[in-house]
């Protein structure tokens, strides 16, 4: 499964100016917002898990990347969101530093062996300085979908 499979254009938000998430708690509500959007679930109760997710340990990676991820009950299938804030927001990542890549992902309870591959495969496309800098360099979320287009079509691993 790709990326691009489970990531749509209207589940990314470019957030240049940072005055839409500042915190990590208004990032977790966004992502929330956008995975919601569509599957069934309430905004409310992802925003909860993947808050909840949080408190067992950051899912800030380092080098700016975070990963918040849960599963959840009412989910069919994997989907994924993107928040990309070049100002940096605290996120009490392993290496200290504010995070600016936040990809979101949310999948059902009974699939738990996809939705740690999906971690990989976003572990994989973050791994790029040169990735990541193209991305928090998207003038909008068309931009960055693309650049995860190219980053995948390019790639060894399908």
């Amino acid at each position: 499964m790709r990326l691009t499979e489970i990531l749509t254009v209207d589940r990314i938000l470019v957030d240049a100016s940072g005055d839409l998430v500042g915190t990590k708690a208004a990032v977790l509500a966004a992502l929330a917002r956008l995975l919601a959007a569509g599957s069934g679930a309430d905004a409310t109760m992802i925003e909860h898990q993947l808050a909840e997710r949080e408190k067992l340990q950051s899912t800030g990676i380092g080098d700016g990347v975070a990963i918040p991820h849960t599963s959840i009950e009412e989910f069919s299938a994997q989907k994924a969101a993107l928040v990309l804030a070049p100002r940096g927001i605290e996120f009490e990542s392993i290496d200290g530093n504010p995070a600016t890549i936040i990809f979101g992902v949310v999948g059902p309870k009974r699939a738990a062996s996809e939705h740690l591959k999906i971690l990989a495969k976003v572990s994989r496309l973050l791994r790029s300085p040169e990735t990541r800098r193209r991305l928090l360099e998207a003038a909008g979320s068309e931009q960055a979908y693309t650049l995860i287009e190219e980053h995948e079509a390019t790639s060894m691993t399908p």
